[in-house]
């Protein structure tokens, strides 16, 4: 048996959460399996706020497999500023053609709802047509491990981008530390912020390592769970 592979289904797809939860990460590995599926991709860092851990960071990789980047103007450099591509809106507009080529824009939003205000400005092109809002969750992140303080973040994002979340991400994990135990006891968390967000658990990420063994996690939720195998881009200067 193997881990089922989380596949969105609407062209456009913002990944939005708490600072820290992997937000970055989980939208890397959307990309290339995206890319890999023979999907035309296009991946938006609207990480206007935080200069550490971003999408446009790994510009380099996401172009050497053919993936589109559309970046702040200035990021990348020592003189971040919240200035935006004027490419976000057009390339809204372009996921959503309809003419044979199948596209998927993923927007990686800035964590919490400070970053989110930046994704405000192009809520009226995200919601003109079908969209999903994966909103990541992350148990071992110390300042949202209760699942209503999760819940409460997520309301303050929704609130600042003007946009609603369609699904739950559980992105429990401890980086390289990350066992079956982490994963496991990240799922009731996950579950639990669905439960009162009124919001389904659209998958577990768990890594690479771990997904390709038959193992007891294939037994989540009764073997109901939607595992999503993921690859770790995104490390520490230390690591």
């Amino acid at each position: 048996m193997s881990a089922q592979r989380y596949s969105p289904d609407a062209s456009v797809v913002v990944v939005c959460g708490h600072y820290g939860v992997g937000k970055t990460n989980f939208s890397l590995n959307l990309a290339f399996d995206a890319r890999e599926r023979g999907v035309d991709v296009t991946l938006v860092d609207l990480d206007v706020v935080n200069p550490y851990f971003r999408s446009s960071d790994y510009r380099a990789l996401l172009e050497e497999q053919g993936i589109s980047v559309i970046a702040p103007v200035m990021a990348g450099t020592t003189l971040d500023s919240p200035s935006l591509s004027g490419a976000v809106g057009p390339a809204v507009e372009s996921a959503r053609k309809d003419d044979g080529r199948e596209r998927l824009l993923i927007i990686d939003a800035g964590g919490d709802d400070v970053g989110a205000t930046a994704l405000g400005r192009f809520a009226g092109s995200v919601a003109a047509a079908p969209y999903e809002m994966l909103y990541v969750v992350n148990r071992s992140r110390n300042l949202t491990q209760d699942p209503a303080e999760a819940v409460d973040v997520l309301r303050e994002v929704e609130e600042k981008c003007h946009l609603h979340a369609t699904a739950i991400v559980n992105n429990t994990h401890l980086k390289q530390d990350t066992d079956e135990a982490t994963v496991r006891q990240g799922v009731p968390f996950a579950q639990a912020v669905a439960e009162q967000a009124g919001l389904p658990l659209a998958c577990t990420t768990v890594p690479i390592s771990l997904a390709d063994r038959k193992t007891a996690l294939f037994g989540l939720n009764d073997g109901r769970q939607t595992l999503y195998p993921v690859q770790v881009y995104v490390r520490t200067p230390w690591e």
